[in-house]
């Protein structure tokens, strides 16, 4: 493909994405099809010559689309978010036509430099105390293994990079029972083990319990354990409960160990000054997640780490060979040191593009409404007869389930709520998720896209009743 097919091609590509923007709901949010039926449209083996553009691109419409779930649907519920916008999808084509490689200053200086500013503005946004110093990873999966592998290295006096475990660095790591999963992950990658990671439990709104984890952490070490880290939840996965962070900080202090809060998906909630009231004291903690491509409008992927100890972060990761070494390297930013990966996409035009476009104020307007969406879902639920709320609503997920009267046995009522999330997710108008709340089955609705409105809410919630009457009657 030479330079003007490229612009012929770019051009109609270009149109496609935005009728694709204009027109999302159109196509079913999730695609009606079978495991196999996607793969087995495509040839087994690689075309042996080049194909046409126009060939390439007739069956990435005819075959992948319909294939696809498709996120910024204004039925998509599920998960939660994975926003893009338009400022963050342009960003994204301008990085990827430069394909540059941003793993030292030297490599993409402006890289480098813009990402150390708009962390700045970031970590100002959130209200993140000054001391904090702020990189973009690929995933809060990421984000938590880089906290607990540089607790482990500052704990150890940097000794397990050096010589390895020796065997005698009996670690814990404590999380509460809504902890989200890839904290076991990282536990593992980490060789901390899973056996050391310490599942506190929750209280009624399902945040940690302080006064669990201090029992825990005293028992530990009379047991001849080392307290490593607490890793606390700032909007949890399955509810968006908000762990106590400042109490936790207090405790991590006491004895000693490196506290990480994730704050992944409401973390973005920070930016509103009254929601800082659900955790007043987190410049407490010693690092910091929040994902921009949860709930701030910027294209997968981009997770924000603060982290108040630079220097052990840099020691942890630091590798210089000679063919990376630099002039600047005592001056600069070398962000090749800062996370597992050495090579570095330019996350942080995007996130730059979108802050400029939509200001903090235009930011915090989106995310104020997508509360007030799940806070009115809230009183519908309230008072809509044979459903009920499962769990308090701090942001907007709201969790809840269909308990029709003249059913009472826990094991029905899941069942039954199973097969009423399948009946809905089937007919490509909505999509909804689920989880267990205390054992119980629980649907997850939350409201978070970039352009999702009140209307949106509404339609979708008239038509998850509309879905629950109609199963009501043919049940009985």
């Amino acid at each position: 493909m030479n330079n003007e097919e490229f612009r012929t091609n770019a051009h109609q590509v270009v149109d496609w994405m935005a009728d694709y923007l204009a027109n999302q709901e159109k196509y079913p949010v999730k695609p009606d099809i079978s495991p196999g039926d996607i793969r087995n449209q495509l040839p087994e083996h690689a075309p042996a010559e080049g194909e046409d553009f126009q060939k390439i691109f007739k069956d990435f419409n005819e075959i992948i689309i319909p294939g696809m779930t498709h996120w910024q649907h204004p039925g998509f519920f599920a998960y939660f978010p994975a926003n893009n916008s338009e400022p963050s999808i342009l960003a994204e084509m301008l990085t990827a036509t430069m394909g540059a490689q941003c793993m030292l200053w030297l490599t993409s200086p402006a890289a480098e430099e813009l990402e150390e500013r708009v962390m700045e503005w970031l970590r100002d946004i959130l209200g993140l105390p000054k001391e904090f110093t702020g990189v973009i990873q690929d995933s809060s999966s990421s984000a938590t293994l880089v906290a607990l592998l540089t607790a482990r290295e500052r704990k150890s006096a940097f000794e397990i990079n050096r010589r390895g475990f020796t065997g005698n660095e009996r670690y814990r790591v404590y999380t509460s029972t809504q902890g989200h999963s890839s904290i076991d992950k990282d536990v593992k990658i980490a060789g901390i083990g899973i056996e050391n990671l310490v599942k506190i439990e929750v209280d009624e709104v399902f945040a940690m319990r302080s006064d669990k984890l201090e029992e825990a952490i005293v028992r530990d070490i009379a047991d001849g354990f080392i307290p490593l880290a607490v890793v606390s939840t700032f909007g949890t996965t399955s509810s968006t409960a908000v762990d106590p962070i400042g109490e936790i900080g207090r405790l991590c202090q006491k004895y000693n160990c490196w506290h990480h809060v994730d704050a992944s998906y409401a973390g973005s909630a920070l930016m509103i000054p009254e929601i800082r009231v659900l955790a007043p004291e987190i410049g407490r903690c010693d690092s910091f997640v929040v994902n921009p491509h949860k709930w701030m409008f910027t294209n997968f992927d981009c997770s924000a780490y603060f982290i108040r100890d630079k220097q052990s972060l840099i020691n942890t990761f630091s590798i210089l060979p000679d063919y990376l070494k630099t002039a600047e390297d005592k001056i600069v930013n070398n962000y090749r040191d800062w996370g597992v990966p050495l090579g570095r996409r330019f996350r942080a035009l995007k996130l730059w593009f979108v802050i400029r476009t939509y200001g903090v104020s235009g930011m915090q307007q989106k995310i104020r409404d997508h509360i007030r969406f799940g806070q009115w879902l809230k009183e519908e639920i309230l008072h809509t007869p044979g459903v009920e709320m499962m769990a308090p609503v701090p942001f907007n997920l709201v969790c809840f389930r269909f308990h029709p009267e003249g059913i009472n046995d826990e094991t029905q009522l899941d069942r039954y709520n199973e097969e009423m999330l399948q009946k809905i997710n089937r007919s490509g108008k909505v999509f909804l998720t689920q989880t267990k709340l205390n054992g119980r089955y629980v649907i997850r609705f939350v409201a978070g896209q970039t352009h999702t409105s009140a209307e949106d809410v509404k339609k979708g919630w008239e038509f998850i009743k509309d879905q629950f009457l109609d199963f009501r009657k043919k049940k009985h």
